[in-house]
């Protein structure tokens, strides 16, 4: 492979770029362009750089421009001058944010502005930098604030990009953020540094800094069980689908539910029938009382809805619109 002039790049025959190769292949056919997420940090840089001398000619770029720090441009234009040396398409997508959770907002918006990319250069699939230390950290993270299976189910190699159909894969899940960093500092690069990272007032960043100092903690194995975690969140899917088409009914003024299944898979049915109902999901803690409330037989409500306990099931409606 040709090298750019001034930059280190990988050499395909590299065991590092052979290892990426493997595992990419296991995920995606090779057929037609693949899609890479590059913010121009050391995890996504380096998802550059391996992608690019796996496969030369057949990569496409883009920076997601979220404006929420002074130097996302200044990131952006970094990254996309890194792409202009290697031979790489490369996109700015700039992005606005609504009011309200930062970063719920940013990740769907970007996500958002990712697909139209995808749509508009018919790339073939997206790929993400998430690895092991990302999955090791939410794992902890949401097992400090008493998540269920859901919150604590890790993100799988393979997905869609989210409100879509287009394939989601995540090729480095099984490598460490520090093997990441030293593929771009062999490079000859430096990566993008956000201070929130670091920053304490962020519970991952303090998660981060725990991980770092507790050396007999195995990040792998807390990434393998957060996978383990998204296989058993798929299977409660799945049987959630089936407690739907075998108990819930529509009626004329909404739905019944006459449930059969465990609390776990009950409390997903209840989830979906709010979300259907009232057009926005809850939160889980409001399920679960929702739940107790109805297994205790009382009337209860929950955003625009009202349920109702049957002789043989629970009656979802909307509620009654008040009088002025």
């Amino acid at each position: 492979m040709p090298r750019a002039p001034g930059l280190s790049a990988i050499d395909p025959a590299l065991e590092l770029t052979a290892r990426f190769a493997a595992g990419l292949a296991a995920l995606w056919p090779g057929e037609g362009t693949l899609g890479l997420a590059v913010s121009g940090g050391p995890d996504s840089l380096a998802l550059l750089l391996l992608a690019h001398a796996a496969l030369p000619g057949q990569v496409a770029a883009a920076t997601v421009d979220h404006g929420l720090r002074a130097a996302n441009a200044d990131e952006a234009a970094m990254v996309a001058g890194l792409c202009q040396r290697l031979g790489i398409p490369h996109a700015t997508l700039p992005v606005s944010l609504c009011e309200g959770n930062v970063q719920a907002e940013a990740r769907t918006a970007r996500y958002a502005a990712l697909a139209g990319w995808m749509d508009a250069h018919n790339l073939a699939a997206l790929a993400t930098a998430h690895h092991a230390d990302d999955q090791a950290e939410t794992l902890l993270l949401r097992l400090n604030r008493g998540s269920g299976v859901a919150g604590l189910a890790g993100v799988r190699e393979r997905g869609v990009v989210p409100r879509t159909r287009l394939p989601l894969i995540r090729p480095l899940l099984g490598w460490r953020r520090a093997e990441l960093a030293e593929v771009v500092a062999a490079a000859g690069l430096t990566a993008a540094d956000d201070p929130s990272n670091r920053d304490d007032r962020f519970d991952r960043a303090r998660i981060r800094k725990a991980l770092a100092e507790a050396d007999w903690l195995d990040v792998p194995a807390l990434a393998t069980s957060a996978a383990h975690l998204a296989d058993a969140d798929a299977a409660l899917d799945w049987a959630m689908a089936r407690e739907w088409q075998d108990c819930v009914t529509r009626a004329p003024l909404g739905l019944i539910y006459r449930p059969q299944a465990p609390r776990a898979i009950a409390l997903r049915v209840l989830t979906r029938i709010i979300t259907e109902l009232d057009g926005e999901a809850p939160r889980g803690s409001a399920v679960a009382r929702l739940f107790d409330s109805l297994l205790a037989r009382q009337t209860a409500s929950i955003g625009g809805l009202v349920a109702r306990p049957l002789p043989e099931g629970w009656s979802f409606s909307r509620a009654p619109a008040r009088r002025a």
